[in-house]
């Protein structure tokens, strides 16, 4: 690994995966989505912009994916619309960016002849727990066409691996939470909240768990493996093998902000009964066996680190505003 393309680096995760890499000494070449502003995401702000090669493009069109991999060894593919309430809105765009978008990284990457290739996954595509903690054999479930999209993009990029012998590595990180997040995720939809000094939250349903990760443990997961070549041809789940219900989030945030808060029901924040993911909790072994990642965040370390960048930048969210 020498110089890196980074699909999606102005995106939450992307950004602190760029970073990441740039302070391992790796040349970064960032690919965001082209806009008529110029304007990079969370890269606009990084600290290490000025050493970032930053190229505008789409992911749904090959011809940009194609030169922005130009002289790149190792690919890191995490644009996508990732937003699940939209995707009941407009499913086409889902299947364009999520699906096309990934294979225009497979076919750039099989022209280039590009020797490690990581395409993000989700937890969202095993749906609700069948069994726990879930491992990487578990069923593919869609219950969004978000879901669905993801699970076709791994097909997709496994069939890859083994139809042209592509360099694959899925990675399927499941709830990653922490500064630069948007507000449509759980945890900065409490935070801005309570933190703009509201004390009737608004969620939709509170029984369903997860099992968070801080963004700094789960791009190092990515890190590592990218660094493994065992993990060719593999899912490897991210996760911390712990669940928390979204009620006891809530109540955890409001015990870190030193505040009481009612928690009241949002209809428009309500998922559909079959399209309520109830329960994941992660079985991260498999990462544990074939890389030397270790988690580095406590969950309560990580909610902390993420009030604070949050309390600090409140102005750049519409906390008034339910994000779809």
């Amino acid at each position: 690994m020498k110089k890196i393309l980074i699909t999606g680096a102005g995106g939450f995760i992307g950004s602190h995966l760029t970073e990441l890499c740039v302070r391992r000494g790796f040349q970064v070449r960032a690919f965001v989505r082209y806009n008529a502003n110029n304007r990079w995401g969370w890269l606009d702000a990084s600290p290490a912009l000025k050493k970032i090669d930053v190229v505008a493009g789409d992911i749904r069109d090959f011809d940009s994916v194609f030169k922005a991999m130009k002289g790149c060894d190792t690919v890191f593919h995490l644009a996508a619309l990732v937003g699940i309430p939209y995707s009941y809105i407009s499913p086409l765009a889902y299947v364009k960016t999520n699906i096309e978008g990934t294979y225009n990284v497979l076919e750039a990457v099989k022209d280039l002849g590009v020797k490690n290739v990581l395409v993000t996954s989700t937890s969202e595509t095993y749906g609700t727990a069948q069994y726990v903690p879930i491992d990487e054999k578990h069923l593919s479930v869609g219950q969004s066409p978000y879901a669905a999209t993801k699970i076709a993009a791994d097909q997709l990029a496994l069939s890859y691996w083994r139809s042209f012998g592509l360099p694959v590595k899925v990675v399927r990180p499941f709830n990653t939470y922490g500064p630069r997040q948007s507000a449509r995720a759980v945890v900065p939809t409490i935070m801005t909240q309570v933190l703009s000094g509201q004390r009737q939250i608004k969620l939709g349903n509170t029984s369903p768990t997860r099992d968070l990760t801080y963004v700094a443990d789960t791009v190092e997961g990515f890190l590592q493996i990218a660094r493994c070549p065992r993990t060719v041809g593999e899912a490897i789940n991210i996760g911390m093998n712990t669940e928390t219900s979204i009620g006891e989030l809530a109540r955890m945030i409001a015990a870190l902000a030193k505040v009481k808060i009612r928690v009241v029901e949002d209809r428009q924040r309500l998922r559909g009964r079959s399209t309520e993911v109830e329960r994941l909790r992660c079985n991260n072994a498999k990462l544990l066996g074939l890389t030397g990642w270790k988690p580095r965040y406590t969950l309560e370390a990580g909610l902390k680190e993420t009030m604070d960048w949050i309390g600090r930048n409140l102005g750049v969210y519409k906390t008034g505003l339910y994000n779809v």
